[in-house]
């Protein structure tokens, strides 16, 4: 039995139609160029959703702020279709226009933030495809006025997509940093996320491992539920830090604004 691959006759132009289509994509491409203002720029990734890799943003931002209180810290929620940031925030409201056009980001806390969640209705989704996602992005990026910033982190969506790719192909990026719990199934992810990056260019800095553990507050007992696992020095990765499963951390997020 002949198999029905061997059966294909694909046409004599097929390689040449392909470097066409790679010549066009090319020509696509958007330039990469430094935000206004902005000195660093990095990116926060999960690869899986529901790992808090949106809560780590956050705290990581909070973090830098408050270990140098001269070092000003940005915070873009890249999440088009589920942004968290405006809630962990506590942050609402549309943000004002400059002279310039430019969209003014919000502040609390110290840190500037801008989100698609300032811009449409809280329970409001966005029903976009990639282009309008991207495009989206890009507003975002450049449009926004960001400046004078030391550091803006990036929070970026589930996955290893569009939004990933257009925000190494629009912005120099000084690294990414992989948020992930031990669980071997979330790991995963993380490895796809880590390896994105590098085939990019962008340094990835190291692995924050969320709800890496949980301390009954009665008899202070420590378990942990999601397993521990040594995947991060498997992929070549330093530990930047171990968070465990706290109801503080739980409800400080959870509070709307």
């Amino acid at each position: 039995m002949r198999c029905w691959a061997n059966t294909l006759q694909l046409p004599r132009h097929f390689s040449t139609l392909k470097d066409h289509q790679k010549k066009v994509m090319g020509r696509g491409l958007p330039k990469q160029a430094p935000l206004p203002g902005v000195k660093r720029i990095m990116a926060v990734a999960s690869g899986k959703g529901g790992v808090g890799k949106s809560t780590t943003a956050v705290n990581l931002a909070l973090a830098i702020a408050a270990n140098d209180p001269k070092v000003s810290v940005g915070l873009l929620d890249a999440d088009i279709h589920g942004p968290s940031i405006p809630m962990l925030m506590n942050l609402s409201g549309t943000p004002e226009v400059t002279k310039d056009n430019l969209l003014r980001p919000l502040i609390n806390y110290g840190i500037a933030c801008m989100s698609m969640g300032f811009l449409i209705g809280g329970s409001q989704p966005v029903v976009w495809r990639g282009l309008m996602v991207m495009s989206a992005l890009e507003k975002m990026l450049k449009q926004v006025s960001w400046g004078p910033l030391d550091y803006l982190l990036v929070d970026l969506p589930p996955g290893t997509g569009d939004v990933h790719l257009s925000l190494c192909q629009h912005v120099p990026l000084s690294g990414a940093v992989i948020v992930s719990t031990p669980q071997d199934m979330a790991l995963i992810d993380a490895r796809r996320a880590a390896e994105m990056f590098r085939k990019v260019g962008v340094p990835v800095i190291g692995l924050v491992v969320n709800m890496s553990g949980f301390q009954c507050p009665n008899c202070h007992h420590q378990t942990h539920i999601f397993g521990e696992s040594e995947t991060a020095q498997q992929l070549g990765l330093d530990v930047l830090g171990e968070i465990p499963l706290h109801i503080s951390i739980r409800e400080s997020s959870d509070r709307a604004p």
